[in-house]
């Protein structure tokens, strides 16, 4: 752990219809938020979109938080199903500069291991600029289960794409992964 910890922008987005729309009270935003707060050492600026599930508003947001706001890390949440208004991966491939498919097979194997409907997840993971976008499920449970299982290989993804040094916290379940050559030395 070094002494100090890089600044990140961390883009959240939840998208729901109908919490876009007021009709309940979304639970993906504070959950992702909360994840990251209680895992990552790092000091984090958010920023956080409630949006419907429309295509165009989704690839709207994601080019607006890599490209705009130079969010290192964009997690959302919803939208990954089967169901026809569920676009979040085609949308979030459409915006993709590269696919990162061991994050959806990663992603989807941690869910089976609580749930057999994960099989239906279409979650991905893609780098657009210097930003890593993740597709997680929309329940705040499944968030924290797929973040508990991925996030070690997250940090180490960040620096190959030129992102800040993400560390996670000491007393946290998760550590992030780094070959030796890239650990930073305590200054």
């Amino acid at each position: 752990m070094s002494e100090r910890q890089d600044p990140a922008v961390i883009g959240l987005v939840s998208i729901s219809d109908r919490a876009s729309q007021g009709v309940y009270q979304d639970q993906g935003l504070p959950a992702l938020r909360a994840w990251i707060e209680r895992t990552v050492l790092n000091p984090c600026t958010f920023e956080t979109r409630l949006i419907p599930d429309e295509r165009p508003v989704i690839e709207a947001t994601l080019r607006e938080l890599a490209d705009g706001k130079h969010c290192c890390l964009i997690l959302t949440t919803g939208g990954t199903g089967p169901a026809p208004r569920d676009v979040t991966p085609e949308a979030t491939l459409a915006v993709a500069e590269r696919e990162l498919p061991g994050f959806g097979e990663a992603m989807r194997a941690v869910s089976l291991k609580y749930v057999p409907t994960a099989i239906l997840s279409r979650q991905v993971g893609v780098v657009r600029g210097a930003s890593l976008i993740l597709n997680l499920p929309g329940q705040p449970k499944a968030i924290a289960e797929t973040l508990d299982g991925v996030f070690a290989a997250v940090p180490y993804c960040i620096d190959l794409i030129g992102g800040p040094y993400l560390e996670t916290r000491p007393e946290s379940s998760i550590a992030a992964f780094r070959p030796k050559s890239a650990q930073r030395r305590p200054a």
